[in-house]
């Protein structure tokens, strides 16, 4: 069957019914925009409501709708058809000429039909039919490409990672299915680059400045698409950063030495840096990025409608000395939406201690109750509201290049409502105040890595998984090199947040190496430091051999042989389950979520937040 269209005109995706979540790749181009020439030009025409017929076939057939019917992604919909007509009950073109009065007559082969028309005049009103109908699908195929591309121009993209190749996290593992999670990494904007964020945000001094990654955010997916969890590190969290190079400039940020805030990420070149500085912190690989700033979370509350929120007294966010958001609302459950949810996403002054962390718990119940709205909000079902939401996520979003089409982003929020709202898990890093500066905040060693490593080994922070096999680790196909000629050093990790350091415990094991015929190891005389439980890194696969030599002479479990830049060499860290001994006793791994990340469950519609006594009003 001929397209009905030529090339590189109304060239859009293939249509996808609501349960169809993949696409022909060969239709985009690298940034996941449609292709030209690729998929055909007509398809799917617009009537009034946005549902059509189309004329293309079936494998690669258009999209879209004309004018204000069209939905969020200018999809349409149709009946079961082939080649864009209607299919018989016995497979056969329906809008080909009935049975017995086509070309060759019917009955006893008679030259006109049962009904005695003309067969030639009939076929010239069928031709002209169906130009009429073509032109018709044409200009409403054409309409819906034309507003799939406006809503693709609309999206703005910048590069996912500044930071050095060799520092990326690992890829995420597949399950037994073959399924891997999703990490994306959302981040709010302070920047005061327009008059509208300027007015939102206030601090005319700071207008133009260089922008803060003010919310983090971690939103890790899980590989079943059965349960969802989030991570949030307070903006006032001391970390070190990694070397990021701007991709537009081509400046470059050198690694920091010393501990920076971690919001300052987002000017070392802009979100990619932020991705950066969570995959050094964390070892999770990141897949994609959503960056909103101010403007865009009014216009996005607006168009969500109002969100839900609580809290537990009058609270006026405003002092005397112009601290706060101004938020101001009566005890117990207000909508939020506009420059109110912003407000409220803001707020400090008046939740809790004022502090960053009543900042985040606020975040979360908002987080929660919006994706509860949006579930539970049957409007957004109609093709006018659907658009609307489009029309404003794709001009208040930045995404990564990976991201960057409407097709992705419809895809995406298609995984993440496949979890309910009970599977979903709010979580706080777990912090303590940081040494250099009362003031602020840094990761609590042993329970931030706890958390981190739930994420990586995707297990769900609710308790709720199903037993998942564990999968042994392989050993390297790389051979280790003569026991003799392995250097290793031997760091001293037993503290913890309970206990100091076992003095001489680097020095103790490194004499156990070389016992055991491993003559180069060393110990370490710096400071200690605190690691849950026994590591050995490595830097480059070709020690990979090396360092599963030293783990299996020590009894150390293959899994617990890492590698990581951080080390030049084959590094082995005593952590604090072997304070003490000489043999190795690997403790039953602990996979429940730390107390201290400030569970929230996503189902829990009776959170409110705590208003400070000194925020309050009658």
């Amino acid at each position: 069957m001929a397209r009905s269209g030529v090339r590189g005109e109304g060239a859009r995706p293939r249509v996808r019914q609501a349960d169809d979540l993949g696409w022909d790749d060969s239709l985009y181009d690298e940034n996941g925009d449609p292709a030209d020439g690729g998929g055909a030009s007509g398809g799917r025409g617009g009537d009034a409501t946005g549902q059509g017929s189309g004329s293309t076939s079936r494998d690669s057939g258009s999209s879209g709708t004309g004018g204000d019917s069209a939905d969020a992604d200018g999809r349409g919909a149709g009946s079961d058809k082939r080649n864009g007509r209607p299919v018989d009950k016995d497979g056969d073109d329906a809008s080909a000429e009935p049975r017995g009065q086509g070309r060759h007559g019917g009955g006893g082969g008679r030259r006109r039909g049962s009904d005695g028309g003309h067969p030639r005049r009939r076929r010239r009103i069928l031709r002209w039919s169906a130009s009429v109908l073509a032109l018709l699908i044409l200009g409403t195929a054409g309409a819906g490409y034309l507003y799939y591309q406006h809503l693709s121009a609309n999206i703005k993209k910048d590069d996912l990672n500044l930071g050095d190749e060799k520092d990326r996290a690992a890829k995420s593992k597949a399950n037994a299915a073959g399924q891997t999670p999703l990490n994306i990494l959302l981040i709010g904007s302070d920047a005061r680059d327009t008059k509208e964020n300027q007015s939102l945000g206030g601090a005319k001094e700071t207008f133009g400045g260089t922008p803060l990654a003010d919310v983090q955010m971690l939103l890790h997916l899980s590989a079943d698409r059965s349960n969802m969890s989030v991570i949030s590190m307070p903006r006032d969290t001391l970390l070190k950063m990694p070397k990021c190079t701007d991709p537009d400039t081509k400046k470059v940020y050198p690694a920091t030495v010393g501990l920076v805030m971690t919001n300052t990420s987002l000017g070392r070149g802009g979100p990619g840096c932020t991705v950066a500085t969570w995959e050094k912190l964390t070892k999770i690989h990141i897949d994609h990025f959503i960056k909103i700033d101010f403007s865009g979370v009014v216009s996005m509350a607006d168009a969500i409608g109002g969100v839900p929120v609580c809290v537990d007294a009058n609270i006026y966010s405003k002092d005397s000395q112009g601290h706060g958001s101004g938020l101001k609302l009566k005890k117990g459950t207000t909508p939020v939406k506009g420059t109110q949810a912003l407000a409220w996403l803001r707020t400090r002054y008046g939740f809790e201690d004022n502090t960053d962390i009543g900042r985040t718990k606020a975040q979360h119940q908002y987080m929660n109750s919006m994706v509860r709205q949006l579930r539970e909000n049957a409007t957004i079902s109609n093709p006018g509201k659907l658009r609307s939401l489009a029309e404003t996520a794709t001009n208040a979003l930045t995404v990564d290049k990976g991201l960057g089409s409407p097709l992705k982003l419809y895809d995406l929020g298609n995984e993440l409502k496949k979890v309910e709202p009970k599977r979903i898990t709010m979580t706080t890093m777990p912090w303590q105040w940081a040494v250099s500066d009362s003031n602020r905040v840094e990761p609590k060693p042993v329970e931030a890595e706890q958390l981190f490593r739930l994420v990586r080994e995707d297990i769900a922070l609710d308790g709720k998984d199903k037993k998942k096999t564990v999968t042994a680790v392989k050993a390297s196909t790389d051979p280790a090199a003569a026991d003799d000629q392995i250097g290793v050093t031997v760091q001293n990790g037993t503290r913890t947040a309970a206990l100091g350091p076992v003095g001489g415990r680097a020095r103790t094991v490194s004499q156990l190496l070389v016992g055991k015929g491993f003559t180069k190891a060393e110990a370490d005389s710096s400071a200690a430091t605190a690691e849950e439980t026994t590591v050995i890194r490595y830097p480059s696969a070709d020690l990979q051999g090396d360092a599963q030599a030293v783990a299996k002479a020590l009894g150390v479990p293959l899994s617990a042989v890492k590698k990581s830049t951080d080390v030049s060499g084959v590094t082995l860290v005593v952590g604090a389950d072997w304070r003490e001994g000489t043999a190795y006793k690997a403790k039953a791994q602990d996979n429940t979520t730390p107390e201290s990340a400030d569970v929230l469950n996503g189902a829990k519609t009776d959170a409110c937040m705590h208003v400070n006594k000194d925020y309050t009003w009658s």
